[in-house]
Protein backbone atom coordinates (compact mmCIF):
# COMPACT_ATOMS: atom_id res chain seq x y z
CA UNK A 1 0.00 0.00 0.00
CA UNK A 2 1.43 3.43 -0.93
CA UNK A 3 1.87 5.65 2.13
CA UNK A 4 2.01 9.30 2.17
CA UNK A 5 3.22 11.83 4.98
CA UNK A 6 0.71 14.76 5.30
CA UNK A 7 3.29 16.58 7.36
CA UNK A 8 4.89 16.86 3.63
CA UNK A 9 1.88 17.17 2.04
CA UNK A 10 1.22 20.17 4.23
CA UNK A 11 4.17 21.87 3.74
CA UNK A 12 4.20 21.27 -0.12
CA UNK A 13 0.57 22.84 -0.60
CA UNK A 14 1.41 25.40 1.84
CA UNK A 15 5.03 26.03 0.50
CA UNK A 16 3.15 25.70 -3.29
CA UNK A 17 0.81 28.40 -2.43
CA UNK A 18 2.46 30.83 -0.41
CA UNK A 19 4.96 30.66 -3.60
CA UNK A 20 2.27 31.57 -5.59
CA UNK A 21 0.91 34.35 -3.27
CA UNK A 22 4.73 35.80 -3.39
CA UNK A 23 5.29 35.79 -7.15
CA UNK A 24 2.13 37.55 -7.73
CA UNK A 25 2.95 40.07 -5.39
CA UNK A 26 6.67 40.45 -7.15
CA UNK A 27 4.33 41.12 -10.66
CA UNK A 28 2.01 42.97 -9.08
CA UNK A 29 4.89 44.94 -7.13
CA UNK A 30 6.75 45.56 -10.16
CA UNK A 31 4.13 46.68 -12.33
CA UNK A 32 3.21 49.40 -10.18
CA UNK A 33 6.78 50.50 -9.43
CA UNK A 34 7.21 50.63 -13.37
CA UNK A 35 3.94 52.59 -13.60
CA UNK A 36 4.87 55.19 -10.57
CA UNK A 37 8.61 55.70 -12.23
CA UNK A 38 6.84 56.66 -15.68
CA UNK A 39 4.34 59.22 -14.23
CA UNK A 40 7.29 60.24 -11.73
CA UNK A 41 9.40 60.31 -15.27
CA UNK A 42 6.34 62.65 -17.09
CA UNK A 43 6.03 64.94 -14.03
CA UNK A 44 9.63 65.71 -14.01
CA UNK A 45 9.95 66.12 -18.19
CA UNK A 46 6.24 68.41 -17.05
CA UNK A 47 8.22 70.38 -14.89
CA UNK A 48 11.18 71.04 -17.41
CA UNK A 49 8.80 71.94 -19.92
CA UNK A 50 6.97 74.20 -18.25
CA UNK A 51 10.14 75.75 -17.40
CA UNK A 52 10.73 76.25 -20.91
CA UNK A 53 7.28 77.79 -21.96
CA UNK A 54 8.26 80.77 -19.14
CA UNK A 55 11.25 81.01 -21.12
CA UNK A 56 10.18 81.50 -24.54
CA UNK A 57 9.94 85.17 -25.57
CA UNK A 58 10.12 87.21 -28.84
CA UNK A 59 13.71 87.06 -30.43
CA UNK A 60 14.30 89.17 -33.30
CA UNK A 61 11.02 88.61 -35.95
CA UNK A 62 10.33 85.34 -34.12
CA UNK A 63 9.93 83.30 -31.39
CA UNK A 64 13.37 81.96 -29.51
CA UNK A 65 13.91 80.77 -25.56
CA UNK A 66 15.41 83.44 -23.69
CA UNK A 67 15.55 81.77 -20.54
CA UNK A 68 16.30 77.97 -21.37
CA UNK A 69 15.93 74.89 -18.63
CA UNK A 70 18.85 74.96 -15.25
CA UNK A 71 19.20 71.48 -15.14
CA UNK A 72 22.71 71.03 -16.36
CA UNK A 73 22.15 67.85 -18.09
CA UNK A 74 20.65 69.95 -21.21
CA UNK A 75 24.24 71.52 -21.52
CA UNK A 76 25.64 68.24 -22.01
CA UNK A 77 25.80 66.31 -25.42
CA UNK A 78 23.93 63.07 -25.43
CA UNK A 79 23.44 63.41 -21.53
CA UNK A 80 20.10 61.88 -21.70
CA UNK A 81 17.72 64.79 -21.14
CA UNK A 82 16.85 67.07 -24.15
CA UNK A 83 14.63 70.06 -24.68
CA UNK A 84 13.37 71.48 -28.44
CA UNK A 85 11.15 73.76 -29.86
CA UNK A 86 10.16 73.71 -33.06
CA UNK A 87 8.88 76.83 -34.56
CA UNK A 88 7.65 78.05 -37.86
CA UNK A 89 11.28 79.69 -38.68
CA UNK A 90 12.99 76.69 -37.67
CA UNK A 91 13.97 74.79 -35.06
CA UNK A 92 15.54 75.45 -31.11
CA UNK A 93 16.64 72.63 -29.26
CA UNK A 94 19.18 72.12 -26.00
CA UNK A 95 23.06 72.06 -26.60
CA UNK A 96 22.86 68.02 -24.81
CA UNK A 97 20.85 67.42 -28.60
CA UNK A 98 23.51 68.64 -30.67
CA UNK A 99 23.37 68.14 -34.29
CA UNK A 100 20.35 65.97 -33.36
CA UNK A 101 16.61 66.87 -33.28
CA UNK A 102 13.76 64.69 -31.68
CA UNK A 103 11.06 63.80 -34.50
CA UNK A 104 8.08 65.52 -34.54
CA UNK A 105 4.41 63.85 -33.87
CA UNK A 106 3.48 62.46 -37.10
CA UNK A 107 -0.06 64.00 -36.53
CA UNK A 108 -0.63 67.74 -36.57
CA UNK A 109 0.18 69.50 -33.38
CA UNK A 110 -2.20 71.35 -32.64
CA UNK A 111 -2.95 70.09 -28.85
CA UNK A 112 -4.06 71.85 -26.41
CA UNK A 113 -2.73 69.54 -23.64
CA UNK A 114 0.25 68.08 -22.93
CA UNK A 115 0.86 64.32 -24.05
CA UNK A 116 3.72 61.76 -23.63
CA UNK A 117 4.90 59.14 -26.11
CA UNK A 118 7.83 56.58 -26.38
CA UNK A 119 9.89 57.14 -29.50
CA UNK A 120 13.61 56.14 -30.60
CA UNK A 121 15.72 58.68 -29.33
CA UNK A 122 18.70 61.07 -30.68
CA UNK A 123 21.81 59.00 -29.09
CA UNK A 124 19.51 55.82 -27.51
CA UNK A 125 17.15 53.23 -28.94
CA UNK A 126 14.26 54.31 -26.42
CA UNK A 127 13.08 58.21 -24.84
CA UNK A 128 9.88 59.12 -23.51
CA UNK A 129 8.73 62.44 -25.17
CA UNK A 130 6.49 65.20 -23.42
CA UNK A 131 5.12 67.61 -26.14
CA UNK A 132 2.59 70.22 -26.58
CA UNK A 133 1.84 72.94 -29.14
CA UNK A 134 1.40 76.51 -27.91
CA UNK A 135 1.08 79.99 -29.00
CA UNK A 136 3.21 81.89 -26.48
CA UNK A 137 3.37 85.41 -28.87
CA UNK A 138 0.17 86.51 -30.78
CA UNK A 139 0.42 86.69 -34.49
CA UNK A 140 3.17 84.60 -34.37
CA UNK A 141 1.72 81.30 -35.05
CA UNK A 142 1.96 77.94 -33.28
CA UNK A 143 5.23 76.27 -31.77
CA UNK A 144 6.02 72.94 -30.65
CA UNK A 145 7.84 72.60 -27.15
CA UNK A 146 9.26 68.75 -26.51
CA UNK A 147 10.90 67.97 -23.52
CA UNK A 148 12.67 64.40 -24.12
CA UNK A 149 14.29 61.24 -21.13
CA UNK A 150 16.09 58.41 -22.27
CA UNK A 151 13.83 55.02 -21.27
CA UNK A 152 17.03 53.70 -20.23
CA UNK A 153 17.23 55.13 -16.72
CA UNK A 154 13.80 54.64 -16.03
CA UNK A 155 14.30 50.46 -17.24
CA UNK A 156 17.43 50.33 -15.46
CA UNK A 157 15.29 51.67 -11.88
CA UNK A 158 12.31 49.14 -12.29
CA UNK A 159 15.15 46.35 -13.16
CA UNK A 160 16.73 47.08 -10.11
CA UNK A 161 13.69 47.20 -7.88
CA UNK A 162 12.54 44.28 -9.35
CA UNK A 163 15.76 42.10 -8.55
CA UNK A 164 16.08 43.02 -4.80
CA UNK A 165 12.11 42.77 -4.41
CA UNK A 166 12.32 39.58 -5.58
CA UNK A 167 15.88 38.80 -3.30
CA UNK A 168 13.40 40.25 -0.43
CA UNK A 169 10.26 38.04 -1.19
CA UNK A 170 12.52 34.87 -1.72
CA UNK A 171 13.94 35.59 1.94
CA UNK A 172 10.51 36.06 2.95
CA UNK A 173 9.51 32.75 1.52
CA UNK A 174 11.93 31.12 3.58
CA UNK A 175 10.57 32.19 6.63
CA UNK A 176 7.26 31.87 6.10
CA UNK A 177 8.38 28.12 5.39
CA UNK A 178 9.94 28.09 8.33
CA UNK A 179 6.82 29.45 10.03
CA UNK A 180 4.52 26.81 8.57
CA UNK A 181 6.80 24.20 9.37
CA UNK A 182 6.10 24.87 13.09
CA UNK A 183 2.34 25.76 12.61
CA UNK A 184 2.45 22.33 10.87
CA UNK A 185 4.46 20.41 13.77
CA UNK A 186 1.77 21.95 15.92
CA UNK A 187 -1.13 20.92 14.56
CA UNK A 188 -0.55 17.43 13.55
CA UNK A 189 1.67 16.57 17.26
CA UNK A 190 -1.85 15.15 18.59
CA UNK A 191 -1.75 12.71 15.52
CA UNK A 192 1.56 12.01 16.25
CA UNK A 193 0.61 10.95 19.77
CA UNK A 194 -2.56 9.24 18.66
CA UNK A 195 -0.14 7.10 16.20
CA UNK A 196 2.50 6.56 19.64
CA UNK A 197 -0.78 5.42 21.13
CA UNK A 198 -2.05 2.66 18.52
CA UNK A 199 1.28 1.34 18.36
CA UNK A 200 0.85 0.98 22.38
CA UNK A 201 -1.98 -1.12 21.44
CA UNK A 202 -0.17 -3.96 19.76
CA UNK A 203 1.76 -4.55 23.12
CA UNK A 204 -1.43 -4.58 25.22
CA UNK A 205 -4.70 -5.47 24.19
CA UNK A 206 -6.49 -3.69 27.16
CA UNK A 207 -4.63 -0.10 26.65
CA UNK A 208 -7.38 2.32 25.14
CA UNK A 209 -6.68 5.61 23.39
CA UNK A 210 -6.54 8.41 25.88
CA UNK A 211 -9.21 10.90 26.12
CA UNK A 212 -6.70 13.64 25.92
CA UNK A 213 -7.27 14.81 22.49
CA UNK A 214 -8.77 17.93 20.32
CA UNK A 215 -12.13 17.98 19.22
CA UNK A 216 -11.40 17.16 15.22
CA UNK A 217 -9.51 13.62 16.51
CA UNK A 218 -12.00 13.00 19.46
CA UNK A 219 -14.53 11.19 17.05
CA UNK A 220 -12.03 9.29 15.29
CA UNK A 221 -10.51 7.82 18.62
CA UNK A 222 -14.09 7.29 19.57
CA UNK A 223 -14.11 5.05 16.66
CA UNK A 224 -10.85 3.55 17.71
CA UNK A 225 -11.79 2.77 20.83
CA UNK A 226 -15.17 1.66 20.47
CA UNK A 227 -13.61 -1.02 17.80
CA UNK A 228 -11.42 -2.25 19.86
CA UNK A 229 -14.34 -2.93 22.18
CA UNK A 230 -15.88 -4.89 19.38
CA UNK A 231 -13.25 -6.66 18.92
CA UNK A 232 -12.63 -7.50 22.57
CA UNK A 233 -16.28 -8.65 22.35
CA UNK A 234 -15.70 -10.85 19.13
CA UNK A 235 -12.83 -12.78 20.48
CA UNK A 236 -14.44 -13.33 23.87
CA UNK A 237 -17.11 -14.77 22.28
CA UNK A 238 -14.96 -16.68 19.51
CA UNK A 239 -12.77 -17.62 22.42
CA UNK A 240 -16.45 -19.30 24.41
CA UNK A 241 -17.99 -20.98 21.72
CA UNK A 242 -14.66 -22.73 20.47
CA UNK A 243 -15.20 -23.76 24.02
CA UNK A 244 -19.15 -24.71 23.50
CA UNK A 245 -17.98 -26.47 20.81
CA UNK A 246 -15.35 -28.85 22.34
CA UNK A 247 -17.97 -29.67 24.84
CA UNK A 248 -20.31 -30.17 22.61
CA UNK A 249 -17.95 -32.79 20.50
CA UNK A 250 -16.65 -34.27 23.39
CA UNK A 251 -19.62 -36.25 24.25
CA UNK A 252 -20.45 -37.28 21.11
CA UNK A 253 -16.54 -38.29 20.42
CA UNK A 254 -16.44 -40.35 23.39
CA UNK A 255 -19.24 -42.21 22.13
CA UNK A 256 -17.77 -42.51 18.71
CA UNK A 257 -14.86 -43.99 20.21
CA UNK A 258 -17.03 -46.43 22.12
CA UNK A 259 -19.14 -47.30 19.52
CA UNK A 260 -15.77 -48.32 17.38
CA UNK A 261 -14.51 -50.51 20.33
CA UNK A 262 -18.31 -52.62 19.65
CA UNK A 263 -18.20 -52.45 16.49
CA UNK A 264 -14.92 -53.98 16.64
CA UNK A 265 -15.82 -56.26 19.35
CA UNK A 266 -18.86 -57.58 16.87
CA UNK A 267 -21.47 -56.07 19.21
CA UNK A 268 -25.14 -56.05 17.64
CA UNK A 269 -26.57 -52.46 17.24
CA UNK A 270 -22.81 -51.20 17.92
CA UNK A 271 -23.61 -49.71 14.06
CA UNK A 272 -26.84 -48.01 15.07
CA UNK A 273 -25.55 -45.95 17.91
CA UNK A 274 -22.03 -45.66 15.96
CA UNK A 275 -24.94 -43.31 13.57
CA UNK A 276 -26.16 -41.29 16.53
CA UNK A 277 -22.77 -40.27 17.66
CA UNK A 278 -21.74 -39.36 14.21
CA UNK A 279 -25.01 -37.34 13.72
CA UNK A 280 -24.58 -35.54 17.25
CA UNK A 281 -21.12 -34.28 16.43
CA UNK A 282 -22.07 -33.55 13.19
CA UNK A 283 -25.12 -31.53 14.30
CA UNK A 284 -23.05 -29.87 16.63
CA UNK A 285 -20.28 -28.61 14.43
CA UNK A 286 -23.33 -27.14 11.76
CA UNK A 287 -24.79 -25.50 14.64
CA UNK A 288 -21.30 -23.60 15.07
CA UNK A 289 -21.31 -22.82 11.15
CA UNK A 290 -24.73 -21.74 11.43
CA UNK A 291 -23.94 -19.37 14.31
CA UNK A 292 -20.97 -17.84 12.75
CA UNK A 293 -23.14 -17.73 9.33
CA UNK A 294 -25.46 -15.37 11.17
CA UNK A 295 -23.10 -13.56 12.58
CA UNK A 296 -21.25 -12.31 10.04
CA UNK A 297 -24.70 -11.64 7.99
CA UNK A 298 -25.70 -9.51 10.89
CA UNK A 299 -22.54 -7.63 10.89
CA UNK A 300 -22.16 -7.23 7.23
CA UNK A 301 -22.28 -3.95 5.63
CA UNK A 302 -25.25 -2.84 3.38
CA UNK A 303 -25.34 -2.13 -0.31
CA UNK A 304 -25.87 -5.54 -1.54
CA UNK A 305 -28.74 -7.51 -3.60
CA UNK A 306 -29.89 -10.42 -5.30
CA UNK A 307 -33.12 -11.70 -6.51
CA UNK A 308 -34.39 -14.85 -5.33
CA UNK A 309 -35.66 -16.47 -8.22
CA UNK A 310 -32.85 -16.40 -10.18
CA UNK A 311 -31.41 -18.27 -6.84
CA UNK A 312 -34.56 -20.91 -6.30
CA UNK A 313 -33.71 -21.81 -10.04
CA UNK A 314 -29.81 -22.41 -8.89
CA UNK A 315 -31.18 -24.41 -6.27
CA UNK A 316 -33.95 -26.07 -8.20
CA UNK A 317 -31.42 -27.59 -10.59
CA UNK A 318 -29.67 -29.39 -7.76
CA UNK A 319 -32.60 -30.55 -6.18
CA UNK A 320 -33.99 -31.84 -9.33
CA UNK A 321 -30.70 -34.38 -9.56
CA UNK A 322 -31.16 -36.39 -6.17
CA UNK A 323 -32.54 -39.17 -5.53
CA UNK A 324 -35.67 -37.59 -3.72
CA UNK A 325 -36.18 -34.34 -6.18
CA UNK A 326 -36.38 -36.78 -9.21
CA UNK A 327 -40.06 -37.91 -8.07
CA UNK A 328 -41.05 -34.20 -6.92
CA UNK A 329 -42.31 -31.51 -9.19
CA UNK A 330 -40.56 -27.97 -8.24
CA UNK A 331 -42.50 -24.92 -9.30
CA UNK A 332 -40.66 -21.04 -9.02
CA UNK A 333 -43.36 -19.26 -8.86
CA UNK A 334 -41.11 -16.27 -7.86
CA UNK A 335 -41.55 -12.78 -8.80
CA UNK A 336 -38.33 -12.45 -10.89
CA UNK A 337 -38.19 -8.74 -10.41
CA UNK A 338 -38.01 -8.75 -6.50
CA UNK A 339 -34.59 -7.96 -4.48
CA UNK A 340 -33.68 -8.72 -1.14
CA UNK A 341 -30.59 -7.05 0.54
CA UNK A 342 -28.56 -9.81 0.84
CA UNK A 343 -25.89 -11.25 -0.75
CA UNK A 344 -26.55 -14.29 -3.21
CA UNK A 345 -24.25 -16.38 -0.97
CA UNK A 346 -26.28 -15.76 1.96
CA UNK A 347 -29.65 -16.31 0.12
CA UNK A 348 -28.70 -19.90 -0.87
CA UNK A 349 -27.80 -20.65 3.08
CA UNK A 350 -30.90 -19.51 3.87
CA UNK A 351 -33.38 -20.72 0.92
CA UNK A 352 -31.31 -24.25 0.77
CA UNK A 353 -31.95 -25.80 4.01
CA UNK A 354 -35.82 -24.93 3.75
CA UNK A 355 -36.10 -26.07 -0.29
CA UNK A 356 -34.35 -29.58 0.75
CA UNK A 357 -36.63 -29.75 3.59
CA UNK A 358 -39.71 -29.51 1.27
CA UNK A 359 -37.99 -31.71 -1.28
CA UNK A 360 -37.67 -34.61 1.28
CA UNK A 361 -40.56 -34.37 3.21
CA UNK A 362 -42.86 -33.78 -0.38
CA UNK A 363 -45.09 -36.68 -1.83
CA UNK A 364 -45.48 -34.80 -5.06
CA UNK A 365 -45.12 -30.83 -5.52
CA UNK A 366 -43.10 -28.32 -4.01
CA UNK A 367 -43.98 -24.79 -4.58
CA UNK A 368 -41.99 -21.48 -3.93
CA UNK A 369 -43.83 -18.01 -4.57
CA UNK A 370 -43.73 -14.54 -3.08
CA UNK A 371 -43.34 -10.92 -3.61
CA UNK A 372 -43.67 -7.57 -2.53
CA UNK A 373 -46.57 -7.16 -0.02
CA UNK A 374 -47.81 -3.62 0.86
CA UNK A 375 -44.14 -2.13 2.54
CA UNK A 376 -43.54 -6.10 3.16
CA UNK A 377 -42.04 -8.66 1.04
CA UNK A 378 -42.22 -12.32 1.57
CA UNK A 379 -41.03 -15.83 -0.15
CA UNK A 380 -43.34 -18.89 0.92
CA UNK A 381 -41.98 -22.51 0.17
CA UNK A 382 -44.92 -25.25 0.34
CA UNK A 383 -45.09 -28.90 0.33
CA UNK A 384 -47.52 -31.35 0.16
CA UNK A 385 -46.07 -33.65 2.40
CA UNK A 386 -47.40 -34.72 6.11
CA UNK A 387 -46.66 -31.20 7.39
CA UNK A 388 -46.38 -30.76 10.84
CA UNK A 389 -49.03 -29.57 14.11
CA UNK A 390 -48.73 -26.47 16.17
CA UNK A 391 -46.74 -27.58 18.98
CA UNK A 392 -44.27 -29.23 16.35
CA UNK A 393 -43.68 -26.32 14.56
CA UNK A 394 -42.77 -24.33 17.42
CA UNK A 395 -40.44 -26.92 18.72
CA UNK A 396 -38.99 -26.91 14.75
CA UNK A 397 -37.19 -23.71 14.87
CA UNK A 398 -35.19 -24.28 17.96
CA UNK A 399 -31.84 -24.80 17.38
CA UNK A 400 -30.96 -28.72 17.10
CA UNK A 401 -33.94 -29.97 17.09
CA UNK A 402 -34.90 -32.93 14.85
CA UNK A 403 -37.78 -34.26 14.08
CA UNK A 404 -37.08 -37.10 11.87
CA UNK A 405 -34.02 -39.08 13.36
CA UNK A 406 -33.56 -40.78 10.40
CA UNK A 407 -32.41 -38.19 8.11
CA UNK A 408 -29.37 -35.82 8.94
CA UNK A 409 -30.20 -31.93 9.82
CA UNK A 410 -34.33 -31.35 9.87
CA UNK A 411 -34.39 -29.75 12.55
CA UNK A 412 -31.12 -27.96 12.27
CA UNK A 413 -32.21 -26.96 8.44
CA UNK A 414 -35.04 -24.92 9.87
CA UNK A 415 -33.43 -23.06 12.90
CA UNK A 416 -30.36 -21.88 10.62
CA UNK A 417 -32.74 -20.36 8.21
CA UNK A 418 -34.27 -19.07 11.48
CA UNK A 419 -31.13 -17.35 12.40
CA UNK A 420 -30.43 -16.09 8.42
CA UNK A 421 -33.80 -14.56 8.61
CA UNK A 422 -33.36 -12.93 12.15
CA UNK A 423 -30.24 -11.73 10.96
CA UNK A 424 -31.25 -9.78 8.23
CA UNK A 425 -34.54 -8.31 9.89
CA UNK A 426 -36.81 -10.77 8.60
CA UNK A 427 -39.06 -13.16 10.62
CA UNK A 428 -39.66 -16.98 9.71
CA UNK A 429 -43.23 -18.63 10.67
CA UNK A 430 -44.52 -22.21 10.40
CA UNK A 431 -47.98 -23.04 8.69
CA UNK A 432 -50.51 -25.46 7.05
CA UNK A 433 -49.96 -25.35 3.50
CA UNK A 434 -52.45 -24.76 0.79
CA UNK A 435 -51.91 -27.67 -0.62
CA UNK A 436 -51.56 -29.94 2.22
CA UNK A 437 -47.97 -29.97 3.94
CA UNK A 438 -45.69 -27.60 5.50
CA UNK A 439 -45.86 -23.83 4.42
CA UNK A 440 -42.69 -21.78 5.74
CA UNK A 441 -43.39 -18.22 5.41
CA UNK A 442 -40.49 -15.64 5.63
CA UNK A 443 -40.92 -11.96 6.20
CA UNK A 444 -39.30 -9.38 5.60
CA UNK A 445 -41.30 -5.78 6.99
CA UNK A 446 -39.67 -2.74 4.86
CA UNK A 447 -36.29 -4.24 3.56
CA UNK A 448 -34.22 -0.94 3.58
CA UNK A 449 -32.52 -1.96 -0.19
CA UNK A 450 -35.28 -4.41 -1.45
CA UNK A 451 -36.22 -3.15 -4.47
CA UNK A 452 -38.31 -4.19 -7.69
CA UNK A 453 -35.67 -5.17 -10.44
CA UNK A 454 -35.43 -2.50 -13.86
Amino acid sequence: MKRYSLHVRLLVGGGAAMLLALLLAWFAMSALFAHHLERRAESELKRHALQLVAGLGAEGKGIGVLSPPVDPRFAIPGSGLYWQVVTPRGIIRSRSLWDQSLREPRRRWQSNDWSIRPDHGPFEPHVYVLERAIAPLEGQGAVLVQVAEEEGSIHAARIEFSQELFAFLALLWLLLMAAAWVQVRLGLAPLFRLRHEVLALKASPQARLSGQHPREVAPLVEAINALIEVRDADVRRARQRAADLAHALKTPLAALAAQRRLLGEGVAGAGEGFDRALASAEASVEAELARALSALVRHAGSGRAARPASVCDRLTAVLERTEKGMRVVIDNDLDPDLMLPLSEEDLTELLGPLLDNAVKFARHRVRASGGRSGHAVEIVIDDDGPGLGAEAAAHAVARGTRLDERGPGYGLGLAIARDLAEATGGTITLERASIGGLSVRLRWSDPGQSVKGR
